[in-house]
């Protein structure tokens, strides 16, 4: 047996950084289940492929006018999940296939599975949801970095309101008076 020296992902030559894995389908993977293990890895593929073009797709639109922000979180999620996907759910099924390991199976399933949940949310864009409604929120209600460092600072944030000396001195039926609800910014980008 030949000595098994890592190719994956091929790098060339002249770089530092080494290739971190050793893939050979025709060697590791048994005949009967190549071409599934094939078709897992070009998912991969697509799905890398499809992260790209999100990121051309946000730096087209920042470029138009749009916000930057999404060009940032569309450069994250590539140079992130691109080389997650491939550990946590290629390599599983890569391993699994290999040694049918029952562990690597599960691993598989579970982290593809979440992975396309996550995938399909964020692919419908369901208005409101996730940082972007968290964060209206935030400033909606004066949030902001100086008054997060405030609070930090007196420690205000490990006590709740209703410890505070101003609201044990309500007596009767009366509850402490909260801030009103915040106004929130009309101009919505996703509606």
């Amino acid at each position: 047996m030949t000595d098994r020296v890592n190719n994956f992902p091929p790098l060339p030559k002249f770089m530092r950084l080494k290739p971190c894995f050793y893939q050979n389908f025709e060697e590791d993977i048994p005949p009967e289940h190549q071409i599934l293990v094939k078709r897992i890895y070009y998912l991969w593929i697509l799905y890398s492929v499809t992260l790209v073009v999100n990121l051309i797709g946000c730096l087209a639109w920042w470029i138009g006018g749009g916000y930057g922000v999404n060009f940032g979180l569309a450069l994250l999620w590539l140079l992130v999940f691109s080389p997650c996907s491939y550990v946590c759910w290629f390599r599983p099924a890569y391993k699994a296939f290999r040694s049918d390991s029952s562990f690597n199976f599960m691993t598989f399933f579970f982290i593809l599975g979440a992975q396309f949940i996550l995938t399909v949310i964020q692919a419908v864009g369901i208005s409101g949801w996730g940082v972007c409604k968290v964060h209206k929120i935030y400033r909606g209600g004066g949030g902001s970095i100086q008054k997060a460092q405030d609070e930090w600072s007196s420690g205000s944030w490990r006590n709740p309101p209703a410890r505070d000396p101003h609201f044990s001195s309500v007596s009767g039926n009366t509850l402490p008076q909260y801030p009103t609800v915040p106004s929130y910014p009309d101009s919505n980008p996703w509606a």
